[in-house]
């Protein structure tokens, strides 16, 4: 597995206009992430999306550095993305060509340069996710499950040594999020999942559970979940 280090983070946002000239996002943070499936959990607005967003760089820290196999991300962020993989919550933030076959091709077009060769290896990457009868269909006539699986199939089309995915179930109906999360906790890669989904946390190797910017619970799923069921009410 990657190592991924939280070295003294702390995010600060500007706040124009507000009752203060800035808040803080995220706390400060040290943390050393070496399991396969990471999950953080907590209450909306808690900062579990932005420490999400911190290991790929769409966030970078105020303070302090996030370490990707030693790379800093903020420094090595053209070099992270490659190793680390991003799902949005809401899919249409990522499928961005008009047809499912050609969002796939432009996720491969770094790996395979012809323009044949692309065709036929976006192919092979829908059949392996189910939706090679999809090729050729508008990306707008999905239903929501089918895009939120060709996103995470064109994030792992580039073969990430990690992947980080926001909430990628919160848009679905239950047969849909089963199936997703199914998909994630089943994969090769690391796995940092920030979710609502308390049952899918519970399977995962490690949770961290965060509210108002700061870590307050740090361990097994069973013992983190438990911590934050008794203290949310």
């Amino acid at each position: 597995m990657s190592r991924i280090e939280f070295d003294g983070v702390v995010v600060r946002a500007v706040t124009p206009g507000g009752p203060v000239p800035e808040i803080t996002v995220v706390q400060e943070t040290t943390l050393d992430l070496t399991e396969q499936r990471i999950a953080l959990i907590g209450p909306n607005g808690s900062g579990k999306s932005t420490l999400a967003r911190l290991v790929n760089g769409l966030v970078e820290p105020t303070t302090g550095q996030v370490l990707v196999e030693g790379l800093d991300v903020a420094k090595k962020g053209r070099e992270v993305r490659r190793r680390v993989g991003f799902v949005f919550t809401d899919p249409t933030a990522q499928l961005v060509m008009p047809t499912v076959i050609e969002d796939i091709a432009l996720s491969l077009r770094h790996q395979v340069r012809g323009r044949e060769e692309r065709a036929a290896a976006a192919r092979n990457v829908l059949a392996s996710y189910g939706l090679e009868e999809l090729a050729e269909r508008s990306v707008h006539t999905l239903s929501g499950g089918q895009r939120q699986l060709l996103a995470i199939a064109g994030v792992l089309a580039t073969d990430p040594a990690v992947l980080v995915a926001d909430e990628p179930t919160t848009l679905l109906d239950l047969r849909n999020s089963r199936k997703i999360g199914d998909l994630l906790l089943g994969l090769s890669q690391q796995l940092v999942l920030a979710t609502h989904d308390l049952d899918l946390a519970l399977r995962c190797d490690r949770a961290l559970l965060v509210d108002q910017g700061a870590v307050v619970a740090d361990g097994s799923p069973a013992e983190v979940v438990a911590h934050y069921r008794r203290t949310a009410g």
